[in-house]
């Protein structure tokens, strides 16, 4: 039957994420991951400051099942079934120590070694009261604290596997594997690790876990829903929801741009953040909700993030799996989220489409762009418009032969833009191509703005003040380096 649960579907990540539950659950303010390599030796430890647990209560705690889902259980429990210590754990380890002091002087050990299980049979379920000889220091709760508990990993054929020490390549997947431990922990408990009075801190090999905010709702740029609320009747607190389109790279810097990608890459980060107590469940997805179909992961809805947060008595509700990390909202509440979404995503492509100048300027326009979509018989196809102020003005200054001449170019300019090799280097790069004239100097930049101001003024006839307003509205010219030059243009 274990060997049988080892298959549950844990990765690493998620298996530790279910101890760090427990751990809140304990009431721990921190939480110390140990990450050891030696080969087939190697151990994973994860302790805590919690409230520790009696020796009935370890026992207990190291049965499977040893909690009923259907039993009514604290509004800030983060548990459901029972199974997440051992079921996680042995995921990853054949031997799974656990070790807790609820005061000093009450330290009880228990171990399931599915080895030693494995070589006596007859002597069934057989849980050992003690750390596997030569462990003794790794599966004790440290002297410092009063109460604590420690969950101690070896004999981890799915993460070290049976090599040496000195195997360079299983140990740099140990260290990749401890950096995807990180960011998950990261995401799934941001909530707990955020602000100066932070109700919790993860320290993997002694250096903290910085929280990864989804939503960066601080940033300037970032548009953010008011909170709506749907009861669905079942006498608890509501569902919660609030939606965010984030800013567009050039909004953000390099910098800021890769963190907020997330542990999965901006495409694969979209979607619904569902939490339960503050602690995320689903990470990035669109429930399979949608219209007529299931909406999947598209380019320009990767800055759609929309947080929904569930009371732990709704769990049978959205159908909560073991591992915590997958949820389907339930019927009555699907075209709720359907509705609110769909508004999201339309506001995030706008802003994807925009280069994040859509909605921010103060006339409430959008910026005049070079080329336009056409639709015609279900299909799209991308114009030059010839209303452009540059494009136009370029027009009016040749006649006869050199117009007819103009227009063939612009033609096939027209017909030949390369639309499925943008969507291929997009897809490929999981990024966007670069805004306009972002590798252009500074004096490029200044005689593209010069030329195409006297270009407007002459051919429109305009007087300066009009000639800037129209320009500002381009949006080649929105960058700030354009538009600080603009704004230094001489009236005469």
């Amino acid at each position: 039957m274990i060997e049988s649960m080892r298959a549950y579907g844990y990765s690493v990540p998620t298996a530790i994420a279910d101890l760090v539950d427990n751990s809140i659950a304990a009431q721990a303010t921190h939480v110390w991951l140990q990450f050891h390599w030696s080969g087939a030796n190697s151990f994973i430890s994860v302790t805590d400051d919690g409230a520790g647990m009696s020796e009935g209560q370890l026992r207990d705690a190291m049965r499977l099942g040893s909690t009923s889902p259907l039993h009514v259980r604290d509004p800030k429990d983060l548990g459901r079934f029972g199974l997440g210590l051992k079921t996680a754990s042995l995921s990853q380890c054949r031997r799974l120590t656990v070790a807790s002091r609820q005061s000093p002087g009450t330290d009880a050990v228990r171990r399931w070694d599915l080895d030693f299980l494995a070589r006596n049979p007859e002597r069934g379920w057989h849980l050992l009261r003690q750390a596997h000889p030569g462990s003794e220091t790794l599966a004790q709760v440290p002297a410092h604290l009063d109460s604590g508990t420690v969950v101690l990993w070896e004999c981890m054929d799915r993460v070290a596997g049976d090599t040496t020490a000195d195997d360079a390549k299983r140990h740099q997947q140990f260290r990749d594997t401890m950096d995807r431990v990180e960011a998950h922990l990261a995401m799934v408990f941001h909530r707990y690790l955020t602000g100066p009075k932070a109700r919790l801190r993860i320290l993997v090999n002694n250096a903290p876990v910085k929280p990864w905010d989804p939503f960066v709702e601080t940033h300037p740029a970032t548009q953010v829903s008011p909170e709506e609320k749907f009861n669905l009747g079942t006498g608890n607190e509501p569902v919660r929801i609030r939606g965010f389109v984030l800013p567009h790279k050039d909004k953000m810097g390099d910098d800021l741009h890769a963190i907020t990608s997330g542990p999965a890459g901006w495409n694969a980060q979209q979607g619904f953040y569902v939490y339960r107590n503050d602690r995320l469940i689903v990470a990035g997805s669109w429930l399979g909700l949608g219209d007529g179909r299931p909406w999947t992961k598209e380019e320009h809805y990767k800055l759609a993030r929309i947080s929904v947060d569930i009371p732990n008595s709704m769990d049978h509700l959205w159908h909560l799996d073991v591992k915590k990390s997958s949820a389907q909202p339930p019927p009555q509440i699907r075209e709720w989220l359907t509705v609110r979404a769909r508004r999201i995503r339309s506001d995030a492509r706008a802003v994807f489409a925009h280069r994040g100048s859509y909605g921010q300027r103060a006339e409430r326009r959008e910026y005049a762009r070079p080329w336009k979509p056409v639709r015609s018989n279900g299909t799209v196809a991308y114009r030059i418009d010839r209303e452009h102020p540059v494009i136009a003005a370029l027009i009016a200054s040749v006649s006869g032969t050199i117009r007819a001449e103009l227009d063939a170019a612009l033609r096939i300019l027209e017909a030949t833009v390369p639309v499925e090799q943008i969507w291929l280097d997009t897809a490929e790069t999981r990024d966007i191509p670069a805004s306009p004239f972002r590798e252009a100097t500074s004096q490029q930049m200044r005689i593209l703005v010069e030329t195409s101001y006297h270009a407007i003024r002459r051919n429109r006839g305009l007087p300066h003040t009009e000639t800037v307003d129209l320009m500002l509205g381009l949006e080649e010219f929105a960058n700030s380096e354009a538009r600080a030059i603009i704004g230094t243009l001489p009236s005469n």
